[in-house]
């Protein structure tokens, strides 16, 4: 137990110098003079050169979170460290040691461990509902149709409240200056990729998988130079002179393999006769002529259906690049396949092997494609027809610019970040708890986006936020950041608590809710470290808003304004310094003017994803018994992490 306490809190102590609103950058240096400056919990985490195979094991833990969920990482670490020391202070106030134990510590250890079992079992069984009464009623929802950037009026704030939520994830991860630029930057890109009569997390897993082949960096331009441009870029250059007329319609075909024609194969042998040399040259020359005229063949065929883009995966030979330029052909070639099945997907074509079947099927139909210069390179950029089928979308393409490579990764994974928090915040509880398994996200990338998958459901509301009614969490719940879910679960789990001791029937563990109530605190004590009766305040506050504003009986929400008229109800806030006042609505009224937040909103289904997680990790790290050195270096996920994170880190963090 000294020894997870030990490498838990080593690691606690590197992200609170980044943690809460108050938190700064951490800067990394090598003896190379290569630097890492970013606000990233897993960015930092994974940094690390860490040998103690524990930490190891919780940096990969927060990794595989961050990777589903997008957000969290430097609360899990302050959560996990917190419960940790929870459980040893309760497993050491033991004082019966049964007697199959040699020793006091490992009568210890076994307690701890039968404590992680019941805190996992109680998180898999009883947190969703806990939440779902606890603290969802004092959230609401944010509606998906709020990211039509073109909708946002000085009279409407529906899609400044998707961006609050963005700016405060963009506040955590980049820092104050560019958290709006970025959140609005955001909001624009999806509201380009938003398809009708599809559910959110269709167009958010889409995003996600294709945000490698969707987004260029440019680096030596300020980050406001980011932008959105039509169509796709392409990171190719063209192998053949490209077309002189770049603004007209052209056809352009995507080939998987080679365009010349092979009968031989690696290891192959071709066998020639042997009856006399003079033979044996016009064998070879037979077979030469019969490659060209194959392949000429193949290069009429194209033309004849139109073609004059070529989009290759494989490099094509010289044969193929000579006749393809002397057919007035461009050709792209070794184009990522990311790349071409999006390309593929938009365009409504099958990409083809062999290209004397081709067909027109094989074909695709382009706005216009010609070469364009981002920064020191120049890439191929296409744009799509519009048709009836893909009305709904505006294909797209995200350049984000910023002075260092190093800043353009952060930036990068900052909004690809915020993509995948977007996305698990459109999934039900029930659904975000499961591990999505990847043949599911795989399928976005093979079914075609022409295709009408499944319907978006009725629920759906067009108000950006409204209150929630029943004990379920519908996509899109939110909750005003700055600790209120640690505040308003703590105190649900209080109460699910004391109703042991009222009804033993229940069969509830009162010493297990106590524990992770107070676990939870140590969020926003973090918070609010700068100023500790704050927090004091506002636990005050929430308990007694709570206390005088049931749940049950009394429907409300906490989160933003969005009329210029307040309701009857008035109370002051559980968060601010004072300054900051709530304004609540019952069941019927209007919903109410709500006083804004610095702190932003946050997902409460990441928030659930992030303890079921944490309390994974706990047990995971209590089952370990023994840690045994070995001479044989063990190639582990964190250690490669390690190892990745620090290319292309150079000169981040100058702006």
């Amino acid at each position: 137990m000294e020894h997870v306490l030990q490498a838990v809190g080593v690691l606690e102590a590197v992200i609170l110098r980044s943690f809460g609103p108050e938190g700064g950058q951490v800067l990394f240096t090598r003896d190379t003079g290569q630097a890492m400056l970013s606000r990233s919990g897993t960015r930092i985490l994974t940094a690390l050169h860490l040998e103690h195979p524990l930490a190891r094991m919780v940096v990969e833990c927060v990794w595989k979170h961050s990777s589903a969920t997008g957000d969290g990482s430097k609360t899990f670490i302050l959560l996990l460290a917190s419960l940790l020391r929870l459980i040893h202070a309760a497993a050491s106030k033991e004082s019966n040691v049964s007697h199959s134990y040699s020793s006091t510590k490992a009568a210890e250890a076994s307690t701890a461990r039968h404590l992680a079992d019941k805190l996992l079992a109680f998180g898999l069984k009883e947190l969703d509902e806990l939440i779902a009464t606890g603290v969802v009623p004092y959230g609401g929802c944010i509606s998906w149709e709020d990211f039509t950037v073109e909708a946002q009026t000085p009279s409407l704030t529906n899609n400044l409240c998707v961006q609050k939520l963005l700016r405060s994830f963009f506040h955590t991860r980049c820092g104050y200056t560019h958290c709006d630029f970025s959140s609005h930057l955001t909001c624009e890109l999806l509201s380009h990729w938003k398809f009708k009569n599809q559910l959110p997390s269709f167009s958010l897993q889409l995003v996600s998988d294709y945000f490698p082949a969707l987004h260029t960096p440019v680096s030596g331009f300020p980050v406001r130079s980011s932008r959105l441009i039509e169509g796709q870029v392409i990171h190719r250059d063209f192998a053949t002179p490209p077309l002189k007329t770049d603004h007209q319609p052209v056809k352009a075909v995507v080939l998987t393999g080679s365009l010349q024609p092979t009968l031989l194969s690696t290891g192959d042998v071709l066998e020639l006769g042997c009856r006399g040399r003079m033979k044996e040259e016009r064998s070879i020359l037979h077979f030469s002529s019969w490659m060209e005229s194959s392949l000429q063949g193949i290069i009429a065929k194209l033309q004849t259906l139109g073609v004059c883009v070529l989009l290759s995966a494989v490099k094509q030979s010289a044969a193929v690049l000579a006749l393809a330029t002397q057919a007035e052909m461009c050709l792209v070639e070794c184009v990522n396949e990311d790349e071409l099945s999006l390309f593929s997907q938009l365009s409504g074509t099958t990409p083809i092997w062999d290209c004397s079947m081709i067909e027109s099927e094989h074909v695709a139909t382009l706005a216009f494609c010609r070469p364009i210069q981002l920064g020191a390179h120049r890439y191929v950029h296409v744009a799509f027809q519009d048709s009836e089928e893909r009305i709904t979308i505006k294909p797209c393409s995200l350049i984000i610019c910023a002075p260092g490579e190093g800043q353009i990764e952060q930036y990068a994974c900052a909004l690809q970040d915020a993509i995948r928090m977007l996305l698990r915040t459109w999934e039900p509880m029930h659904a975000a708890a499961a591990t999505t398994s990847k043949s599911t996200l795989q399928s976005h990338k093979g079914a075609s986006l022409h295709t009408d998958s499944l319907t978006e459901e009725t629920a759906y509301s067009s108000i950006a936020i409204q209150p929630i009614q029943k004990c379920v969490l519908k996509p899109g719940c939110v909750l005003s950041a700055g600790g209120l879910f640690e505040l308003l679960l703590h105190y649900a789990l209080l109460q699910h608590g004391h109703s042991s001791s009222v009804s033993p029937d229940l069969n509830i563990d009162a010493s297990v809710s106590q524990l992770l109530a107070n676990a939870l605190l140590s969020v926003p004590q973090k918070i609010y470290s700068h100023s500790p009766h704050h927090f004091l305040e506002s636990q005050r506050r929430v308990i007694s808003f709570v206390s005088k504003f049931p749940n049950d009986s009394h429907p409300f929400s906490l989160v933003y304004k969005r009329e210029n008229t307040i309701s009857p109800i008035q109370v002051e806030g559980p968060l601010g310094d004072g300054k900051l006042s709530l304004h609540c609505c019952r069941e019927g009224d209007k919903l109410s003017k709500v006083s804004e937040l610095d702190l932003g909103l946050e997902s409460v289904s990441c928030k659930y994803q992030l303890l079921l997680a944490v309390l994974q990790c706990v047990a995971s790290l209590l089952k370990v018994d023994a840690v045994l050195p070995t001479h044989t270096a063990l190639h582990t996920q964190s250690r490669r992490l390690t190892r990745t994170s620090w290319e292309g880190t150079e000169d981040e963090g100058e702006d």
